[in-house]
């Protein structure tokens, strides 16, 4: 019978609050640097490169847990960004189609269809994704910041008993929803410019342009709007999201198709809520743009495009909602998943070495 291999132990030092210091027992043995009582040490047996070579799902579980479920979130949204950007630059251009024409050709809305046909016979079918590299570059830090502000605010909004209520919750969603927008706004800016101008080739040449024709601040036109339409959004979305996920039966909430179905609800109630206030904020962003404030461009655009001018792009915007929030949910949770998993295989490892180091000790002993 072989001898089992010894593995490196490492000795680790955690801290304890709660426990009480007895000054006369510990105050000759705590480790130096310590505070004695609040520290316990335990033994971990770490898995050798060898092993991690053998079992590589076990090397996710060495990224910190929050770190690897931020990198999820924002991994989640990049696909679903890129899978639905066709979508999204049909709704981009039907939005902004009554300013960049004119006030006599804005009469005439340019329809869903037509608008997709035009894209496709101009600039191929790499102009469908046109704009897209900058919006996945937004959505990467865009998704890490929300989610992590959005678990700041919920803490934050607890009440006394630690229960988050409906007004917590929306409170929570509102801030989370402005502190990813103000951080990521630029990034937001450069990927419209580069979808509906035809002049921008780059986001290198868009950045130059505007910073020499337009200055900095043209990197934060629009961003009221888009403050005050984030905001009730996400604070909508997230808020019916639980909402209606806790209202179903027990055996349904972790099931995929609830998640996806709950997520295409609530997307949808917020974007209809709030879609208006995004038709503003995109024409506010656009080069030569007349409107400075919210009270100039809404009543602008109600005239020249009445009422229906608000919702220009709906329907693209409505089609992309639904397969948007699939991805993203089934991506995400399927990467949770991943994660889950790695940490199981690491502490088996963890286990197995335990159990050599033990056996080896035993026969040792003999």
């Amino acid at each position: 019978m072989s001898k089992p291999q010894m593995r490196k132990a490492t000795l680790t030092w955690k801290h304890i609050p709660e426990l009480q210091p007895d000054h006369n027992n510990l105050s000759k043995c705590r480790p130096r640097g310590s505070n004695g009582f609040a520290t316990v040490s335990m033994l971990e047996f770490e898995p050798t490169a060898a092993q991690l070579l053998k079992h590589p799902l076990a090397i996710v579980a060495l990224v910190p847990k929050d770190a690897a479920v931020f990198a999820a979130g924002a991994f989640s949204g990049a696909a679903a960004k890129t899978v639905t950007a066709p979508l999204d630059r049909i709704k981009l251009i039907m939005q902004t189609h009554g300013l960049r024409v004119g006030q006599e050709s804005a009469k005439k809305a340019i329809g869903f269809v037509q608008a997709f046909v035009s894209v496709g016979k101009q600039e191929g079918l790499k102009g469908y994704w046109k704009g897209n590299f900058a919006q996945v570059v937004r959505v990467l830090p865009y998704s890490a910041v929300q989610l992590f502000a959005y678990d700041t605010y919920k803490k934050l909004f607890r009440g006394a008993d630690g229960e988050l209520s409906i007004i917590g919750r929306l409170a929570a969603g509102a801030c989370a929803g402005m502190t990813s927008t103000f951080v990521t706004y630029p990034l937001d800016v450069l990927r419209l410019r580069l979808a509906v101008d035809p002049g921008y080739q780059t986001m290198t040449d868009v950045c130059f342009k505007m910073l020499k024709e337009e200055g900095l601040g043209s990197f934060y036109r629009g961003l009221g709007p888009s403050l005050i339409g984030i905001a009730p959004y996400v604070a909508v979305n997230f808020c019916v999201f639980d909402l209606v996920k806790k209202s179903l039966p027990e055996k349904f909430r972790n099931r995929p198709e609830a998640s996806i179905m709950t997520a295409f609800v609530a997307a949808s109630i917020a974007t209809l809520t709030c879609y208006p206030l995004d038709t503003v904020r995109r024409q506010m962003q656009m080069r030569g743009t007349p409107y400075k404030t919210i009270l100039d461009a809404f009543p602008a655009i109600v005239a020249r495009d009445g009422v229906a001018g608000l919702y220009r792009g709906f329907v693209p915007n409505a089609l992309k909602t639904l397969p948007n929030s699939s991805i993203k949910l089934t991506t995400f949770d399927a990467m949770k998943r991943l994660i889950s998993a790695s940490e199981i295989e690491f502490q088996r490892i963890l286990e197995e070495n335990r159990s050599e180091q033990k056996q080896g000790a035993n026969a040792s002993a003999f």
